[in-house]
């Protein structure tokens, strides 16, 4: 019996660990610019803030055309939302932090803005 609970404390513990590597360790924080396409607050269960910035620049697309470079990103945070929001087609400095996976409540990417450094 003692050695069921020293197994399911380690198979917990190492739960545990993997979602918070998953989903709350930081894996990368950086700045992008761009024009903003769109915010939008969209969900079924979870309403979440969007947006898309589109970068200067060309990329490859997903079917070898060229592209313009896109960054799609969740906001966690509503009044930066709504500066985003009342200012679409601006240019925006946005910082951003990358995790490992979304969470259905922090929005549909693992890019989450926090706060705008710069809008022209």
């Amino acid at each position: 019996m003692k050695y069921l609970w020293i197994t399911l404390g380690v198979v917990f513990l190492l739960l545990g660990v993997f979602v918070w590597y998953k989903y709350f360790f930081v894996f990368g924080e950086g700045v992008k610019s761009g024009y903003l396409n769109y915010a939008i607050k969209k969900g079924y269960v979870f309403k979440t803030y969007e947006g898309k910035l589109i970068q200067e620049g060309f990329g490859k697309g997903k079917t070898g055309t060229i592209t313009s470079y896109e960054f799609e990103f969740s906001v966690e945070d509503p009044e930066v939302f709504k500066q985003l929001e009342m200012n679409s087609g601006k240019t925006f400095d946005l910082h951003y932090k990358e995790y490992n996976g979304a969470l259905p409540w922090r929005g549909n990417t693992k890019y989450v803005v926090d706060k705008v450094v710069n809008m022209k």
